[in-house]
């Protein structure tokens, strides 16, 4: 018996045989999956600069981040059904020539209105690479394998964002906030010309299923099966309960436990490393223990984890460690289970997998968004507004692993 390959990036599926596969290809999915989360978080210490600049209202400054935001949900929903339509590799590529143009008219910008324009295009260029490389992965390597290559993907997601801010300051301060955008459209070059080179066509344009021949067509089967219903509510409240976390604990560390944002930042980083931990464990294994089982073992690790901070916090534990070290444990949890999520999602109809990611990325953002005005809202100098919220999220995220579970494939 021939031996079965010992990682996803040994061999593609039969179906995907004439596709190269490996770790090149996977470094360019990645390379496509951190620009728009790169793009999204360098440009962030550039709003006072940029704010100053057009002499504008702290208000009209901060809509170049609120509406791109917007922007990349609503995009979302159109590259995966495009990408089964006319194919990955033409949706992907251009996708990042839209990624280009928003971001070239932000460095020429000559007022705010502009600047706003170009962010929203930029954004909506950028999430391409988020949405069509779990599609892609989907293409090349079975469930269970895809998800160990979605490990690798995700931690992209988390370490863009990590080293985004500090860098953007410092190209502020050395050389002014349009710097940032001649950074963005570099390094989009360099993505689109590496994904021109080494990416083909994985998917099967313009096949169609059943009635799924429009965008909502393809939205309707996948809400109807029980896998994509299970996992997406897991996938979805998994980052509610990060973004819950995000809207609280910067105001709970500087006003309520009175430390310095330097503090808060270091503090993060101990989540965003344990959440990688938790990527890099799914990579080696899930192909070995299921992804199913991974998916309800990181569920309830989550679960667990947020409810420790809401015991304490209900005990009148009011420390810094008393609230990340719980959200540290989830956080590993989360990268136990999410990219498990994200190959079960795109593996329930194959044939529409890029729909799946782009329908499921849009629940995930709109989630995460309504998670964090509410905490925002609700939070008034207490940890426990934000603990418990997490825990109601994380409850929720294994209530859909569990309905998920044994769906299988549509037929």
């Amino acid at each position: 018996m021939a031996r079965a390959p010992s990682s996803p990036l040994a061999r593609p599926t039969a179906a995907a045989t004439d596709v190269p596969a490996g770790r090149g290809l996977l470094t360019v999915l990645v390379l496509a999956t951190a620009l728009g989360p790169f793009a999204m978080q360098v440009f962030l210490p550039a709003l006072p600069a940029i704010q100053a600049g057009f002499a504008a209202s702290p208000a009209a400054a901060q809509l170049a981040f609120s509406l791109s935001t917007l922007a990349i949900a609503l995009a979302t929903l159109v590259y995966g059904p495009l990408s089964d339509r006319v194919g990955r590799r033409p949706a992907l590529l251009g996708g990042l020539l839209v990624y280009l143009a928003g971001t070239g008219l932000c460095a020429l910008a000559p007022n705010l209105e502009l600047l706003i324009l170009g962010r929203i295009v930029q954004a909506a260029g950028g999430c391409a690479g988020m949405v069509l490389s779990r599609a892609i992965v989907r293409d090349l390597w079975p469930r269970e394998r895809a998800a160990e290559a979605l490990a690798w993907i995700t931690m992209a997601m988390v370490v863009a964002p990590m080293a985004a801010p500090a860098l953007g300051g410092l190209l502020v301060d050395l050389w002014g906030w349009r710097s940032i955008f001649l950074l963005g459209l570099s390094a989009g070059a360099v993505v689109l010309l590496a994904c021109r080179a080494a990416l083909v066509e994985t998917g099967r344009p313009g096949a169609s299923v059943g009635g799924s021949g429009t965008m909502l067509g393809a939205f309707a089967i996948l809400l109807r099966h029980r896998g994509f219903q299970g996992y997406a509510l897991q996938a979805a409240c998994s980052m509610a309960v990060f973004f819950g976390f995000l809207a609280a604990a910067p105001f709970l560390v500087v006003e309520t436990y009175r430390r310095s944002a330097v503090e808060y930042g270091l503090l993060f980083v101990l989540v965003s490393a344990a959440f990688m931990a938790g990527n890099f464990a799914a990579a080696r294994l899930s192909a070995r223990l299921g992804s199913e089982r991974m998916i309800l073992l990181g569920s309830a690790g989550s679960l667990a984890a947020s409810a420790s901070a809401l015991a304490l916090a209900l005990a009148g534990v009011w420390t810094p460690l008393a609230l990340f070290l719980p959200t540290a444990a989830g956080g590993f949890a989360q990268g136990l289970a999410m990219p498990n999520a994200q190959a079960a999602i795109v593996s329930v109809h194959p044939g529409l997998a890029g729909s799946a990611a782009g329908l499921a990325g849009f629940l995930q953002m709109a989630t995460a968004a309504l998670a964090a005005q509410l905490v925002g809202s609700l939070s008034v100098g207490s940890p426990v507004p934000v603990t418990f919220a997490m825990t109601l999220c994380a409850g929720l995220a294994l209530l859909g692993a569990w309905h998920g579970r044994g769906a299988g494939e549509a037929r």
